[in-house]
């Protein structure tokens, strides 16, 4: 059995996020069922974390595995012909063999994740980006987004109920910046809790608005409890932009 690794990248408005839901137009059906009809075998595709309904993926991993060993040349052209089979919003990049043992989610390093913000109401964005209009202090935010990366915990932003085992995340980055109309902030961890983004986001657009402060910001991150941080901001304005992999996972 040889395993492939499969380099994406989707246009979420339209699904129901990446993971298989009954009675639901999700990402993973939709390659499964390619995937399936173009190499006329079951194929089941395995992802490299979630993303909710109307998120984007600039950049998304998943692996198959496969009793029928594909040369490079083979891996091209499976690319190629899913390319043509597949609706606009979803993009096949590359499919190529990996390791034994390497996993799309569970062999990645980290994550980062892009979310849009803007300013102006702008036709071009709609689906792309969260229009937030008034008065915001991005200097504020940026002191707020700096203090995650000293804390681990991140229960006062997960989703209630979630079945992870644990709320520990290792946050390396996490800056807003000004892009013509646009604020995008950019965070990168090792892993990420279900709403995470969109949960912090929400809390830092109240610290930003003058909902609360930064003393309230920090107890906040403190409480471990989600219903003491902001609203979760809409799906639109988030992207999965990158997964890093060790080095040398291909074969």
């Amino acid at each position: 059995m040889k395993r492939y690794f499969v380099d994406l990248s989707y246009d979420g408005t339209h699904y129901h996020g990446w993971q298989i839901q009954h009675n639901a137009h999700t990402v993973q059906q939709v390659l499964n069922d390619a995937f399936s009809l173009i190499l006329r075998t079951p194929v089941k595709l395995t992802g490299c974390g979630r993303t909710d309904a109307g998120v984007h993926a600039g950049n998304y991993f998943a692996h198959f595995d496969l009793e029928k060993e594909l040369s490079h040349e083979q891996c091209r052209k499976l690319a190629f012909k899913l390319n043509g089979y597949l609706d606009d919003d979803i993009s096949i990049r590359e499919i190529f063999p990996v390791k034994p043992g390497i996993h799309s989610r569970f062999s990645a390093k980290s994550r980062t994740y892009k979310y849009f913000i803007t300013r102006e109401k702008d036709p071009f964005l709609v689906n792309k980006a969260f229009y937030l209009y008034g008065k915001i202090d991005i200097a504020l935010m940026n002191e707020a987004a700096s203090w995650l990366k000293t804390i681990r915990d991140f229960t006062s932003f997960s989703k209630v109920g979630s079945d992870t085992k644990t709320n520990i995340c290792l946050v390396h980055e996490a800056v807003w910046k000004e892009e013509g109309h646009c604020l995008v902030f950019t965070i990168t961890a090792d892993r990420f809790l279900r709403n995470m983004v969109r949960a912090v986001v929400g809390t830092l657009v109240d610290l930003g608005t003058g909902k609360t402060d930064m003393e309230g910001f920090k107890e906040i991150t403190h409480s471990k409890n989600r219903c003491n941080a902001g609203d979760s901001v809409p799906a639109c304005g988030l992207f999965l932009e990158k997964i890093e992999y060790p080095e040398n996972i291909r074969e």
